[in-house]
């Protein structure tokens, strides 16, 4: 029988619909994490920039990317509370052995959450209620705040990788934990600071990518160059940063997680002189169709040398690693990553270049629609690394220590399923919403930018009130056109 059937078929009918549930939810919530943990970093150095030229423009750009970043914020809030509960309702036997060993993570970063939801509400409280420079200190936490977040995650994932601090008793349960190494891994490092620099980057492009796309419609004013330049600039200082973090981790897998880098590069029998598949499919008697083959790059890419021994997915039994289907995905994962990171890279090289010369932005139109997909693009390679990491995992929840198919829940599939169809409706109407209200934001400040251009009297963005309770309307009078209740552009 076909190994990926069979192995399919000693499943329990519950682990397709709960695998299927989280890898959803998670991927879904995934598209909000960088704005959740670099946005904040972004706006401070928008509203710092704004405070110390006295520019208006950036201030308004700073106070409107506040008001973006406390939506995405309670979005956030939903997606990220269905994934707490999953781990709880999909994986009971996983918390229910190991939560005391790895659940500090989730501690840490529920604590963080609360913390980013206080500093948050007094951020955008803070426009016009707090002196400037008093609510740009106040603000200065918010990036450490989301950066201890994704410390908890982080910590937990990289155990779930490489799981450290405990010994096991006669009954297989883990005693004597020890908490400091269960939360600095071996793969803690590597992770948590590709992870970080991956969030910079892709809020930067897509941030960036919605002024990009307003230059090629034309609006090409100093709102726009700057609301471009600022999120650009992070992002591709950041690039050429990740792709070298990109390369260490790989290494770092190579070397903690062979089986795992052997489904990343779909290596079969351990050897030398590997070559490398961009792309490919691997079949189940080891043969590679497809791909471009680059003969012993992999080993020199993993060992600096043609003559590294690289283990093959052969090296353990077929039920303690990925079948040859999950293989070409982690795979493909990867390379996809790998292409984006390339091509950002080369993006940035040319905006550098261009800057070095000229001090002063591109104004190729073809840089400009390159910027304008390189936000959905940095999503994209989000979505693969992750991919990458949990089903180059596979079949394992806990590393060599427990399978995915031990830990699911005893629910009936039929139950899984019903609540994936729910989840997935819920979520169609959640980032609805969210799309409308971006869209309407969008439509109102384009308007309060429209009446000042024609010379309406509009507040500046450190005198009014954009985002609390409105000031009183005078008896018998009206508002100013663009003042408070007017917002401002996106």
């Amino acid at each position: 029988m076909h190994t990926t059937i069979h192995l399919l078929a000693d499943a329990p009918p519950q682990m397709l619909p709960a695998r299927s549930l989280m890898a959803f939810t998670l991927a879904s919530h995934i598209i909000l994490v960088p704005l959740g943990v670099a946005l904040p970093l972004i706006t401070l150095i928008m509203h710092g920039y704004g405070l110390r030229k006295g520019d208006p423009t950036a201030l308004l750009l700073a106070r409107r990317w506040s008001a973006v970043m406390a939506v995405q914020f309670a979005i956030g809030v939903v997606t990220g509370t269905v994934l707490s509960f999953e781990f709880g309702l999909l994986w009971p036997r996983l918390m229910g052995r190991w939560g005391d060993v790895f659940g500090i993570g989730f501690g840490v970063e529920a604590w963080a959450f609360f913390l980013e939801a206080v500093l948050i509400a007094i951020y955008l409280y803070g426009w016009r209620r707090l002196k400037p420079r008093t609510h740009f200190l106040l603000g200065l936490p918010l990036p450490a705040a989301a950066l201890l977040g994704a410390f908890g995650i982080l910590a937990a994932n990289s155990w779930m990788n490489t799981p450290r601090g405990f010994t096991l008793d006669a009954e297989g349960d883990p005693t004597d934990v020890n908490v400091w190494k269960a939360i600095f891994t071996p793969m803690f490092g590597p992770q948590y600071w590709h992870f970080v620099v991956a969030m910079l980057v892709t809020a930067g492009y897509v941030v960036a990518g919605v002024y990009a796309t307003g230059w090629l419609r034309g609006r090409r004013d100093r709102y726009h160059r700057l609301g471009f330049t600022v999120p650009f600039t992070v992002a591709a200082v950041c690039t050429p940063v990740q792709f070298v973090l990109g390369d260490s981790i790989a290494r770092q897998v190579f070397h903690e997680q062979p089986v795992k880098f052997a489904a990343m590069e779909i290596v079969w029998k351990t050897d030398t002189h590997v070559p490398e598949y961009l792309y490919g499919r691997l079949h189940e008697d080891g043969s590679v169709s497809g791909g471009i083959r680059i003969p012993q790059l992999d080993s020199i890419l993993a060992g600096f040398r043609p003559d590294t021994k690289v283990t093959g997915l052969t090296s353990v039994p077929a039920g303690d690693r990925p079948n040859p289907t999950q293989a070409t995905i982690a795979h493909w994962a990867f390379d996809t990553m790998v292409a984006i990171g390339s091509l950002l890279v080369l993006l940035a090289l040319w905006y550098a270049l261009v800057w070095w010369r000229r001090r002063r932005s591109p104004e190729s139109t073809w840089f400009y629609r390159g910027a304008a997909c390189a936000g959905v693009a940095s999503v994209v390679a989000v979505e693969c690394g992750w991919i990458t990491t949990e089903v180059g995992r596979q079949p394992w929840i806990v590393y060599e220590n427990m399978r995915v198919s031990e830990a699911v829940t005893g629910t009936h599939a039929t139950g899984l399923w019903t609540m994936f169809g729910l989840v997935v409706f819920v979520y169609v109407f959640v980032f609805g919403s969210f799309l409308v209200v971006l869209l309407t934001m969008r439509t109102r400040w384009r308007l309060a930018d429209e009446q000042q251009a024609a010379g309406g009297p509009v507040a500046g963005p450190e005198t009014d009130t954009p985002y609390g309770p409105r000031p009183a309307v005078p008896a018998g009078g009206s508002r100013a056109p663009g003042g408070p209740s007017d917002g401002g552009r996106s």
